[in-house]
C-alpha cells in the first residue's frame, strides 16, 4: 500500500539556523519558509535526490511542534512520510486493521491530502500518509 518515503520530518527550535547549518555545512538545496496554520507550523523542505528533508517549526500558539520542543529542546525526528494513491482506501485499510489515525485527512504542505497514524501503532513513530 505505501509506496516511496516523501519525506522525513525534524522538528526545530532555531529555523533560520538549521536552514544555514543544511545550506552551509551539507550544501543542501534548501527551500524558503511556508506557513502552514491548519497544521500550526513554518516548514521548509530541504531536496535531495531521493526524498526530502522537512523542516518543522512552531506557528501559533497551539502548535503541536511547541510542544515536541518542549519535551526535546535540542529538536529532533518528528514524523516519516509515505506516499500513497489512495489516502481514502489507505485509511479504511488501516482502521479495518485496528490502526488509529489521528484527526481528519487535511491538505497538506504539497497542497496534497494527508493523515497521520498514532506513534503507538506504528513503533514509537508517528507517520503520515500523503496522496501522491
Amino acid at each position: 500500500m505505501i509506496g516511496r518515503l516523501n519525506h522525513v520530518a525534524i522538528a526545530v527550535p532555531d529555523l533560520e539556523a538549521a536552514c544555514a547549518q543544511y545550506r552551509g555545512a551539507l550544501g543542501a538545496n534548501v527551500g524558503e519558509p511556508q506557513d502552514e496554520p491548519d497544521h500550526g507550523v513554518t516548514v521548509v523542505f530541504i531536496e535531495l535526490p531521493n526524498t526530502k528533508i522537512e523542516f518543522l517549526y512552531p506557528l501559533g500558539d497551539n502548535s503541536p511542534i511547541a510542544g515536541f520542543l518542549e519535551k526535546n529542546p535540542a529538536g529532533g525526528i518528528h514524523h516519516i512520510c509515505y506516499e500513497v494513491d489512495d489516502i481514502e482506501v489507505a485509511r479504511d485499510k488501516l482502521l479495518a486493521e485496528g490502526a488509529r489515525v489521528l484527526g481528519d485527512i487535511k491538505i497538506g504542505a504539497h497542497n496534497k491530502p494527508v493523515l497521520f497514524l498514532h506513534p503507538k501503532d506504528f513503533n514509537g513513530c508517528l507517520v503520515e500518509l500523503e496522496q501522491v
